[in-house]
């Protein structure tokens, strides 16, 4: 059994604590609040992943780092960075190796299904700021993997589905949302990424690569319906955005031009491709009713 230290709280990190420690893993789960853990196999500590010298001491003996943490979407380039050096910091301190959650900004736009080999290509600024800690961390000299997810579907997860269509639609309202609501697009579980890291954290042949996350496909008309469905509402009222409010948007709130940013990314089909996942780390993706009946938690 491995004993291993998962930084950050978030629905990801919880639900990847929970997981290793149900295997029989050691697993202690830090955040800066110390958020108490959804398993009682798992110790919960508080701390910052900027303060090195707690951090050594919660991770002295562990094998292996897990780094979900994840800072404000408008905060991205000044505190992604530093978060993802002292990761690496501390695992080369202790000497551990050390899995990264990450997502698939780093790819820029590509065609056709994206696999884990496809190179780095980014060209939005959290694009750069994905693949630079990439880059930094295969230089570093520690044992590292990165987990690829696209877009966050799961219960409490923050995602654009979650964001723009989700409430509006459990009220009975429209739904407007910045992109093309038929392009096929993959939306990975919040329980398949924590079943990804898990499985990264514990297999020898993890290090050095990435991996991405085996995720469910639908566009989001057609999310929207199955989760009315499961809901027992009406059929969905949406409507796309057009680039003048998507604009307007912008200018008016910090999180919504960060969003602008990553409109690409629905624009068109967008299709991730976990082959490699599935056959060497045995994971697989939660068939989609399961995924939205989550997602919707006790609504």
């Amino acid at each position: 059994m491995n004993n291993i230290l998962v930084i950050g709280a978030g629905p990801t990190g919880s639900n990847t604590a929970a997981l290793l420690a149900s295997k029989g893993h050691h697993v202690t789960l830090v955040s800066r609040r110390g958020t108490p853990a959804s398993h009682p196999g798992v110790r919960h500590a508080a701390a910052d992943v900027n303060d090195p010298q707690t951090m050594r001491e919660l991770a002295a003996g562990v094998d292996t780092l897990i780094n979900c943490a994840m800072p404000a979407y408008d905060r991205w380039p000044e505190e992604f960075p530093p978060i993802g050096s002292a990761a690496l910091s501390l695992a080369a301190a202790v000497g551990a190796r050390l899995v990264t959650l990450s997502n698939v900004y780093g790819y820029g736009p590509v065609e056709g299904p994206l696999r884990e080999n496809h190179a780095l290509a980014p060209h939005t600024v959290k694009g750069r700021v994905r693949a630079g800690m990439w880059d930094l961390a295969r230089r570093s000299g520690v044992p590292v993997a990165e987990v690829r997810a696209s877009d966050f579907l799961g219960h409490a997860s923050v995602g654009y589905f979650n964001l723009f269509v989700l409430p509006a639609l459990l009220k009975g309202e429209e739904s407007v949302f910045p992109g093309d609501l038929d392009a096929a697009h993959s939306w990975s579980f919040t329980l398949d990424v924590a079943a990804t890291l898990a499985a990264a954290a514990t297999s020898q042949q993890s290090w050095g690569r990435a991996w991405h996350v085996p995720s469910c496909t639908a566009s989001v008309h057609e999310l929207a319906t199955a989760t009315a469905r499961l809901a027992k509402l009406g059929a969905p009222r949406l409507r796309r955005m057009t680039a003048e409010e998507l604009r307007q948007a912008a200018e008016a709130d910090t999180m919504m031009a960060e969003v602008a940013e990553m409109v690409y990314l629905f624009e068109r089909p967008f299709l991730l491709d976990a082959s490699e996942t599935q056959r060497l780390l045995g994971v697989s993706a939660t068939p989609l009713e399961q995924v939205l009946a989550d997602n919707l938690g006790p609504c």
